[in-house]
C-alpha cells in the first residue's frame, strides 16, 4: 500500500503544478490581448480624428450647392476667381424659402464657361466667417471676386443673381467707384460750403469701428445719391488731415458731423445703412414747421404733452427767422419747433413779430410760474442765446417724467421724483393733479432742483431698487443726485410738509444714499479685487490708484470667456501697488457714479488716479491679455513694481 500511496501523491503534485502553470499563463495571455485591443482602439481613434479633420476640410455638396465652413473656406476660395456665397441660418424662414431658387442658381452657374462655384455657409455655426464678412441678417448674399467680397443688393431671383454674378466674373470687371466723397484740406471748404446739407465722417484707417462703419456708410451714400436733390456723404482721413480734425474738435473715431452751408452740427443718428438714410432724410427737411391756423396753437395748449415752441416772424426774409432756424437745427432731435407769419396767432400770443414764445400745455401750467417765456430775437442775437433760452424754459415747474423722455428731458441732477399712479387722461386727471399740486408747493421753494412726477408702474424697477416697492404708501418720493447717488424718502403719509422736510434734509447733507450691494468680501486679496456697491467709491474712486474695472453679468457668455484672461491680467499686475485690477457684478450692485455707464456685458473702464470723473472705456473688440495689457500701459498714470508690504 505504501508504494501506491506514494505514487498517487506524486501524481497529485504533478497535476497541481500543471494547473498552477496554466492559470498563471492565462492572465498574461488575456492582458496581452487587452493591451493589443487598446492599442488598436487608440489607432482607430487617431484615424477617426484624422478623418474628422479631413471631414472639416472636405467641401461637401448639397443639392448642387457647396457647403463651406470656417475650416475649409480659405483653402477652397484661394484659387477661385468668382464665388457666390449665401450666409444663412437654419431656422430662418426667408432662407428656407430662398433655398430652391439658390439650388437652381447653382445648377445654372455650374454650366457656365468656366463654371462658377456656388456655396452656402451656416452663419450660426461658422461664426468666424460670419464675423469676418459682417453678416447681421439672413440670408446675406455676397459675391467673392478674387478674394474681395462684393455685396449683392438686388432681388433674390435666379435671373437677377445669375446676371450679376456673370457680370462680376468678367475679366474686365472692376468695382464701381465709391459714391462717398473724399475730402482733404484742398477741397473741404468748397464742397461743404456749397452743400445745403452733407454728412462728413472723420475716420482713422486703423480704427475698427471705422472699418465696420465703412460698408454701411457707402451703401447709405449710394441710396442718398439717388434722391432729388441728392444728399452727399463724405469722409476725411483725420490722421492725414490733422488741421481739419483739430478745426472741428475731432477727438475720437469715427466722428460724424452734419454740415449745412458750412455750419457744423453733431450727428446723433444710427450707424447702419437704413438708419443713416432715414436720419439724413429727416435732417434735410426744415427744422421748424409752419403753423397756419390759430386752432393749431389752441390744440397744442389744450391737448399737448410737451413744451410748445413757436417763433413769430414777419416773413421768411426776416433776419430773426434765419437765426431761429439755425438754433432749431441744433436742437431738432430733442424738441419740436414751430413758426408762424400769422398776425392772428401773434395777437393771440400777445407778441409782435421777431419773438420766440415758449409755453407749457395747460395741464402743466400753475400759479407759481408764468404762462409763457418770451425772447426778443434781434439782429445781434446769437443762435447760441436762442438755444440757451429754449433749454432754460422747456420744463414746467413740476413735469411728467416718462421712460420716453427721461433721457432728454430729465437728465439734470438733482432730480426730485414723486411716484404714484400718474394718469392725465380725463377720468384720472383730478387725482393726478391733486398730488402734483402738493409737489408744486415744495418745488417753488427749491428752484435749483428739478421736480417731476412719475408713474410708479412705468418705473417699477427703479422704485424696487430704491426699496420703495413694498412701502405700502400710495405716494413715494426719491432724489436722484449727481454721480448716480439715490436717496429714498422714508415711507410716510405724503403731503407737502413731508416732501419739504425730505428735500431740506437732502440739501443739508443729512440723508444716506440707497446702495444696492452684495456683502463686502471678507478676503479680497486675490489677483482680481471684487467690488460691490458699498465698496465702489473706496476702491474704484480711490484718487491715489489707477483702477481697471470690469462690469460683468454672471449669465454672460462673453464674461465667462473673459474670466481666465482677466485673472491672468490680475496676476500679471499683482505686484504694482498703485494699480488695481477689479471686477463687479453689475446685475447685483449699484454703480454709484454715472460716469461709468454700463450698457452691455462685459464693460471695461480704466479709472485713472487723480481723474476719476473721466474714465476711459475699453473699446477694442480683442479682449485678450495682450490688448488689455496694452490698454493699461497706455493709460496708467504711474506703474510701480514695488510690492505692497504684507
Amino acid at each position: 500500500m505504501r508504494p501506491r500511496k506514494a505514487w498517487l501523491l506524486v501524481l497529485l503534485l504533478a497535476l497541481a503544478q500543471l494547473l498552477a502553470a496554466a492559470s498563471a499563463e492565462g492572465p498574461d495571455e488575456d492582458s496581452s490581448n487587452k493591451e493589443d485591443a487598446i492599442e488598436e482602439e487608440d489607432e482607430e481613434e487617431d484615424d477617426e480624428e484624422e478623418e474628422d479633420d479631413g471631414d472639416d476640410l472636405e467641401v461637401k455638396e448639397e443639392n448642387g450647392v457647396l457647403v463651406l465652413n470656417d475650416a475649409n473656406f480659405d483653402n477652397f476660395v484661394a484659387d477661385k476667381d468668382t464665388v457666390l456665397l449665401e450666409f444663412y441660418a437654419p431656422w430662418c424662414g426667408h432662407c428656407k424659402q430662398f433655398a430652391p431658387e439658390y439650388e437652381k442658381i447653382a445648377t445654372t452657374l455650374k454650366e457656365n464657361d468656366p463654371p462658377i462655384a456656388v456655396a452656402k455657409i451656416d452663419a450660426t455655426s461658422e461664426s468666424a466667417l460670419a464675423s469676418r464678412f459682417d453678416v447681421s441678417g439672413y440670408p446675406t448674399i455676397k459675391i467673392l471676386k478674387k478674394g474681395q467680397a462684393v455685396d449683392y443688393e438686388g432681388s433674390r431671383t435666379q435671373e437677377e443673381i445669375v446676371a450679376k454674378v456673370k457680370e462680376i466674373s468678367q475679366p474686365t470687371w472692376t468695382p464701381p467707384p465709391e459714391v462717398t466723397l473724399v475730402l482733404t484740406k484742398d477741397n473741404f471748404d468748397e464742397v461743404v460750403n456749397e452743400s445745403d446739407i452733407i454728412l462728413v465722417e472723420f475716420y482713422a484707417p486703423w480704427c475698427g469701428h471705422c472699418k465696420k462703419l465703412a460698408p454701411e456708410y457707402e451703401k447709405a451714400a449710394k441710396e442718398l445719391s439717388k434722391r432729388s436733390p441728392p444728399i452727399p456723404l463724405a469722409k476725411v482721413d483725420a490722421t492725414a488731415e490733422t488741421d481739419l480734425a483739430k478745426r472741428f474738435d475731432v477727438s475720437g473715431y469715427p466722428t460724424l458731423k452734419i454740415f449745412r452751408k458750412g455750419k457744423p452740427f453733431d450727428y446723433n443718428g444710427p450707424r447702419e445703412k437704413y438708419g443713416i438714410v432715414d436720419y439724413m432724410i429727416e435732417q434735410s427737411g426744415p427744422p421748424s414747421k409752419q403753423i397756419l391756423a390759430l386752432k393749431q396753437v389752441q390744440e397744442f395748449l389744450k391737448d399737448g404733452d410737451d413744451v410748445i415752441i413757436v417763433g413769430v416772424f414777419k416773413a421768411e426774409s426776416d433776419p430773426a427767422y434765419q437765426k431761429y432756424q439755425d438754433a432749431a437745427n441744433n436742437l431738432r432731435e430733442d424738441y419740436k419747433f414751430h413758426h408762424t407769419f400769422s398776425t392772428e396767432i401773434a395777437k393771440f400770443l400777445k407778441v409782435s413779430p421777431g419773438k420766440l414764445v415758449i409755453m407749457q400745455p395747460e395741464k402743466f401750467q400753475s400759479k407759481y410760474e408764468p404762462k409763457s417765456h418770451v425772447m426778443d430775437i434781434q439782429d445781434s442775437t446769437e443762435s447760441s442765446a436762442i438755444k440757451e433760452h429754449v433749454l432754460r424754459h422747456t420744463l414746467p415747474l413740476v413735469g411728467h417724467r416718462k421712460s420716453s423722455n427721461e433721457a432728454k428731458r430729465y437728465s439734470r441732477r438733482p432730480l426730485v421724483v414723486v411716484y404714484y399712479g400718474v394718469d392725465f387722461s380725463f377720468d384720472y386727471r383730478v387725482a393726478t393733479q391733486f398730488w402734483r399740486n402738493k409737489v408744486l408747493e415744495v418745488a417753488k421753494d427749491f428752484p435749483e432742483y428739478t421736480f417731476a412726477v412719475a408713474d410708479e408702474d412705468d418705473f417699477a424697477t427703479e422704485v424696487k431698487d430704491l426699496g420703495l416697492s413694498e412701502s405700502g404708501e400710495e405716494v413715494n418720493a426719491a432724489i436722484l443726485d449727481e454721480g448716480g447717488r439715490r436717496f429714498a424718502m422714508e415711507p410716510d403719509d405724503f403731503d407737502a410738509d413731508t416732501l419739504r422736510a425730505f428735500v431740506s434734509a437732502f440739501k443739508k447733507g443729512k440723508l444716506e444714499p440707497v446702495v444696492r450691494s452684495q456683502p463686502v468680501p471678507k478676503n479680497n486679496k486675490g489677483p482680481v479685487q471684487v467690488v460691490v456697491g458699498k465698496t465702489f467709491d473706496s476702491i474704484v474712486m480711490d484718487p491715489k490708484k489707477d483702477v481697471l474695472i470690469e462690469f460683468y453679468a454672471p449669465w454672460c457668455g462673453h464674461c465667462k470667456q473673459l474670466e481666465p484672461v482677466y485673472t491672468a491680467l490680475g496676476k500679471k499686475y499683482k505686484g504694482h501697488k498703485n494699480l488695481v485690477i477689479a471686477k463687479m457684478d453689475a446685475t447685483a450692485n449699484d454703480v454709484t457714479n454715472d460716469r461709468y455707464k454700463v450698457e452691455g456685458f462685459p464693460t471695461i473702464y480704466f479709472s485713472p488716479s487723480g481723474d476719476k470723473k473721466n474714465p476711459i472705456k475699453f473699446e477694442d473688440g480683442n479682449r485678450d491679455l495682450e490688448h488689455l495689457s496694452k490698454f493699461i500701459e497706455e493709460h496708467a498714470t504711474k506703474l510701480s513694481r514695488a510690492r505692497e508690504e504684507l
